[in-house]
């Protein structure tokens, strides 16, 4: 069921004392001008005057694993804890809890959380211990429909249309679950998908932007592997990390791909061309999660570090490192303005206080 309820506020700016001194980043040699802000007329956000509005989750046993903005950026999901999804409205409240909650369609702990890009309220919901895929409509108080899944999923991804979600398994196993009819069913809803009996491997999937295409990394695989869909045939595999890809991005404008790894790098690729232009080594600790902004010229970088770094993407020069409270799993840019998401679980500190779980919310207005 949803429900909406209000508590003493939380919330509280990141107080960088909290954690573990943060590093600053190495900064690369100075770009050609023409690639410049400057030179291309686009004005950078002063991320570094932006405040990071952190809200915490006491006498949790979990970290909060995943964060996401609904496709219009009036929402933002989170899950982890528990098996209840939080929902919140930044524009009207970031109280800890002032959230909507989701609770009826797990069994277990809810771990992840994926939104339909074509419609504001629909979102869905997977878990790992009950191998749970869960649609939600933010209208509504009970789960639309719910799939058991005979493997774990460990990550969802909508395709462009809505109609398709891929997913990732524990065991680096991807799925196609797709919506329609199914024989005489008189309604639309989810199923699997035949794969034509080929078994992929994969930790994440990724539909590009018109949905003819997959992008799949592995953590144990140096390479990109590139699908054609539905054909699900490899069309390309490019070197991208040592020791394993765990990360992808693509840009909005269509023009890179973006990939991190367990080596602490990011890489951009050209699409046109298949090769990797640029290098990003402003992170000093393995890549857990990247992402784009909505005009593609930043990326966020969340890592094994306590902190998530903004980089410009035409450069690959260090703009702001934000502070966090422990290592983010995951991290997400508003669809629409300089507004960024994470989240994760604080440190453990001998003789200090139990690990916490943390939202984080980064940008002009927060």
């Amino acid at each position: 069921m949803a429900s909406t309820s209000q508590a003493p506020n939380l919330n509280r700016p990141i107080d960088p004392n909290d954690e573990d001194e943060i590093p600053i980043p190495e900064r690369p040699p100075s770009p050609a001008e023409h690639l410049t802000f400057a030179v291309r007329g686009v004005h950078s956000p002063a991320f570094a005057s932006f405040r990071p509005r952190e809200m915490r989750f006491p006498a949790t046993h979990h970290g909060m694993n995943h964060i996401a903005w609904s496709c219009d950026g009036k929402k933002v999901g989170a899950v982890g804890i528990d098996r209840v999804v939080r929902v919140w409205n930044p524009d009207k409240s970031l109280e800890t809890r002032s959230c909507t909650t989701f609770t009826g369609g797990h069994l277990d702990d809810a771990d992840y959380i994926a939104w339909n890009p074509t419609h504001p309220e629909l979102f869905c919901t997977s878990s790992q211990k009950d191998r749970r895929v869960v649609w939600w409509d933010g209208r509504q108080s009970r789960a639309l429909q719910n799939i058991t899944l005979k493997l774990a999923p460990a990550q969802l991804n909508y395709s462009p249309d809505g109609k398709t979600i891929l997913y990732t398994t524990t065991t680096r196993q991807m799925g196609i679950l797709t919506f329609g009819k199914e024989g005489e069913e008189t309604k639309e809803q989810w199923h699997h998908a035949d794969m034509g009996g080929k078994a992929l491997t994969a930790s994440t999937a990724t539909f590009n932007h018109v949905g003819d295409g997959i992008v799949l990394t592995h953590q144990s695989e140096s390479y990109i592997r590139i699908l054609d869909y539905p054909g699900l045939n490899v069309i390309q595999s490019t070197p991208a990390h040592v020791g394993g890809c765990v990360a992808a991005a693509l840009d909005p404008r269509g023009r890179y791909l973006a990939s991190g790894g367990h080596d602490s790098i990011v890489n951009l690729f050209d699409l046109s061309e298949w090769i990797c232009i640029r290098t990003i080594t402003a992170c000093d600790h393995a890549i857990n999660a990247i992402s784009f902004s909505h005009d593609g010229e930043f990326l966020a970088i969340a890592n094994a570090g306590s902190y998530v770094d903004i980089v410009a993407v035409e450069t690959g020069m260090p703009l702001h490192r934000i502070p966090s409270s422990g290592p983010a799993p995951t991290v997400s840019w508003h669809p629409s303005k300089h507004i960024v998401a994470f989240c994760g679980q604080t440190r453990y500190r001998e003789g200090g206080p139990l690990p916490v779980a943390w939202v984080t919310l980064c940008g002009a207005g927060m």
